[in-house]
């Protein structure tokens, strides 16, 4: 009897590890991004751990049924789901660049930024990265910051100089002449424009 009632308890009270399955999505760039994955797994019954910038961590393995489902809704709201290795570590690299010109403020190196994040050599994230994108890192980050001085520019509550310095440029001459390279205009010319040409930064 005593034996009976240990093995009943054991069963009642034993804890069910739950498998974790990663999967990785292009354009969750953003908090709204993440709250709107956040709905549609909810919307599914899907049960999830966490959802963060570029992935999200599943608490089960997908039927081929949740799959496709999952797949249509998030293409449904402009996302997708990423299969190959190198298009997710890719994709993870501009969710980083993209946090990176949206929010921070830090002055820190792309290749400490880029290695900390993705525990590679920055050699290895910038030839993977070349070779997927055709374009190297470096320029993906300028275009980055260009689309990002636009919006600063149509904010207009900081100076050129103080934009570059939010952007990590050395200098204001700097800034504008990238982003005349960039755009063909001139900061200050961007600005006297009654109709802007701005992409979000996940559409760069």
């Amino acid at each position: 009897m005593i034996l009976s009632s240990i093995i009943w308890a054991r069963e009642s009270f034993k804890i069910k590890v739950l498998t974790e399955n990663i999967v990785h999505i292009k354009n969750v760039v953003c908090g709204r991004c993440i709250a709107t994955v956040e709905g549609i797994l909810s919307k599914l019954n899907i049960p999830y751990k966490n959802v963060s910038l570029g992935e999200a961590t599943l608490l089960k393995d997908l039927s081929t049924e949740e799959y496709t489902a999952f797949k249509l809704e998030l293409e449904k709201v402009g996302f997708a789901l990423i299969e190959a290795k190198n298009k997710r570590i890719v994709n993870h690299i501009k969710s980083i660049l993209i946090d990176e010109v949206s929010n921070s403020t830090d002055q820190k190196k792309l290749s400490e930024i880029l290695s900390a994040e993705l525990h590679y050599e920055y050699s290895h994230i910038t030839n993977l990265f070349t070779a997927e994108e055709g374009h190297s890192i470096q320029s993906y980050f300028n275009k980055l910051k260009i689309e990002k001085a636009k919006e600063l520019l149509e904010y207009d509550e900081l100076s050129i100089a103080e934009i570059a310095y939010q952007l990590g440029f050395s200098t204001a001459a700097y800034l504008s002449t990238s982003f005349k390279k960039q755009t063909g205009i001139t900061p200050s010319e961007y600005k006297k424009m009654q109709i802007k040409d701005r992409k979000g930064l996940d559409h760069v």
